[in-house]
C-alpha cells in the first residue's frame, strides 16, 4: 500500500528527501571494570520520528534507534519500506538499564503514545508499514506485553477494541542516519509534521491527561 496523500504533502512541505542506507547499532556504555547490564525493547507506533522522544526522556533509557522490523527483505531502505511492499513497519528499538527503568514502564509509555484502535495505520499515515505493535525479545517480555494489553482492555477510556500486535521480534534494521534523532535535529519541521498529522490531537482524544507527547 502506498503512502497516503496527506503524508506525501507533509513530507514534501518539510523538505524530506531520500538518503542512502547507513549501518547503525545501539551500544550501551560499560561501567568501569565491568560490562553494563542492559536490555532491548522494540515498539512500533507509526512514524518513528515521533517515538524516540517519549523514551529518550526516561531515566534508564540508554539509546533509541529508529528502524524497520517485521518484514522479509534484508537491509531495506526507507523508500522500500514506505512503499508498503517489504512487510516491515517503522519502529524504535530501545536499549535500557532494567535496574533503572522497567519494561512495564516502557510499555506504559508505548501505549500512551499510540492509537491502539487503528489497524494498519497511525494518525495520518496509512499502510502496514505504520502498524502499531510490541515486538518482544523473550518470554518475560511477551508475558508483560500480554498483561499490559489485558489491563488496558479493562481500564481504557475509549470504547474501540485494541488492535495493536504483540509478536516476536525479528531482525531489526536501523533506518538511515537522517532519521535518527529527527525531532532534535529538525525541531521546526518535526513539530510541523506532528501537528499536521493530527497526532497530538488524537492522543489527547484517546488518553486525556495521560496522552504522550
Amino acid at each position: 500500500m502506498l503512502k497516503t496523500l496527506s503524508r506525501i504533502i507533509l513530507l514534501a512541505a518539510i523538505g524530506v528527501s531520500n538518503f542512502t542506507t547507513a549501518d547503525a547499532q545501539s551500544t550501551a556504555p560499560a561501567a568501569k571494570g565491568k560490562p553494563a547490564v542492559t536490555a532491548v525493547a522494540t515498539f512500533a507506533g507509526g512514524c518513528f520520528w515521533c517515538m524516540e522522544g517519549p523514551f529518550d526522556v526516561l531515566d534508564g533509557v540508554i539509546s533509541t534507534t529508529s528502524g524497520y522490523i517485521g518484514g522479509t527483505r534484508k537491509d531495506p531502505t526507507y523508500q522500500e519500506v514506505s512503499s508498503g511492499r517489504t512487510g516491515h513497519t517503522e519502529a524504535v528499538q530501545i536499549v535500557y538499564d532494567p535496574a533503572k527503568v522497567t519494561y512495564e514502564k516502557l510499555l506504559d509509555v508505548f501505549w500512551h503514545n499510540i492509537d491502539p484502535t487503528a489497524a494498519n495505520r497511525q494518525f495520518c499515515d496509512a499502510g502496514t508499514q505504520y502498524r502499531s505493535g510490541i515486538f518482544y525479545h523473550d518470554d518475560a517480555q511477551r508475558k508483560a506485553a500480554d498483561a499490559s494489553k489485558a489491563a488496558l482492555d479493562k481500564s481504557k477510556p475509549f470504547k474501540a477494541p485494541i488492535v495493536s500486535e504483540i509478536t516476536a521480534a525479528t531482525t531489526f534494521y536501523a533506518a538511515e542516519d537522517y532519521h535518527q534523532d529527527y525531532y532534535l535535529k529538525n525541531p521546526v519541521r518535526y513539530r510541523f509534521y506532528r501537528q499536521g498529522c493530527g497526532r497530538d490531537a488524537r492522543l489527547k482524544e484517546l488518553w486525556g491527561d495521560k496522552a504522550g507527547h
